[in-house]
């Protein structure tokens, strides 16, 4: 690795405590732009002091080209901001190119939000497929049950998929009805879990106990809660394949995504009368204002609840 960059990835895990996905977006994004400056066969230690504002000026234009969306363009250019000003804090560049370079604007954006009853068809999907088959192993006979768990503890939490893929047993109070989640910059919040939650992780755990034995795996209390067929922690990627085939089986928007049971269960808590700083505080938000989007949805679905019924909408 770049000593620079080697060098950053060390400020980020220790003094900035960020988590390893973070760390991770930012060597894409520092690794996008060595490609694009010095080109695909460029080998560190880089010469970062070469990069200019018209360097800078051609990463934003590549990605605009690519029709890219204006939050995941902010987003690369926050990364390489950042990278420059701690490479100028260090001595290691005079300047940072990317400092008073604007930011696309972005546009106005409401997230994906399922009804409650969509939400229900999706909760019991799992188990209405597997109906009627006949498993030839105990880990096929496992899925439906950890389907179900994973589905209803990211509607019941609110939690991102990130976080329910490093969740491990020993975070779990299953009598208290309490999970512990390690967040964003490795924050720990405790979200409390719904009984039907409570019974579908109960189940899942007991038979994912079968499947480890199965595997000829010993007992581990920070083993994962949701085991692959290899007896490993499922990954956000098998959980997104997952959710599609479950979308499709509801007859639900093919671009529903796992993180639409997050904007769900927050819209669903303000709608029922939930207060702005609870739900804030159940998603793990840094700021009251990420967490207002939400009520903008709820006033969209008031407004479209008059024009629909409003003799005069």
């Amino acid at each position: 690795m770049d000593p620079c960059v080697e060098h950053f990835v060390k400020y980020l895990q220790g003094e900035k405590n960020a988590s390893e996905h973070t760390v991770s977006n930012y060597l894409i994004d520092i690794r996008q732009f060595v490609e694009l400056i010095w080109g695909d066969e460029a080998k560190p230690p880089y010469n970062w002091k070469e990069a200019d504002r018209f360097s800078a000026r051609k990463f934003l234009v590549f990605f605009q080209k690519l029709e890219m969306e204006p939050t995941t363009t902010s987003r690369k250019l926050s990364a390489l901001r950042s990278f420059y000003k701690f490479l100028v804090r260090e001595n290691y560049v005079p300047l940072n190119p990317f400092s008073g370079l604007h930011l696309p604007k972005k546009g106005s954006y409401l997230p994906s939000v399922l009804s409650v009853n969509e939400v229900e068809q999706l909760l019991v999907a799992p188990h209405a497929m597997a109906a009627g088959q006949t498993p030839d192993s105990i880990f096929k006979e496992y899925v439906p049950v950890r389907d179900t768990a994973i589905l209803e503890v990211l509607y019941s939490t609110g939690m991102r998929i990130g976080e329910l893929v490093t969740l491990t047993e020993n975070r779990i109070d299953v009598l208290s009805g309490i999970v512990s989640v390690l967040g964003k910059g490795k924050k720990e919040r405790l979200c409390p879990l719904g009984r039907p939650a409570e019974r579908a992780l109960q189940n899942a755990l007991a038979m994912r106990s079968e499947v480890w034995t199965s595997l000829g795996m010993t007992g581990n209390a920070n083993r994962a809660v949701f085991l692959n067929k290899h007896g490993g922690p499922i990954t956000a990627r098998s959980i997104e394949r997952m959710m599609k085939t479950y979308v499709g089986y509801c007859g639900l928007k093919p671009s529903i995504s796992p993180h639409a049971l997050r904007h769900s269960f927050a819209t669903h808590l303000l709608d029922n009368g939930a207060d702005l700083r609870s739900v804030q505080e159940l998603l793990g938000h840094a700021s009251l204002s990420t967490t207002q989007i939400y009520t903008h949805v709820s006033v969209e679905k008031l407004k479209k609840v008059y024009q629909e019924a409003h003799p005069r909408a």
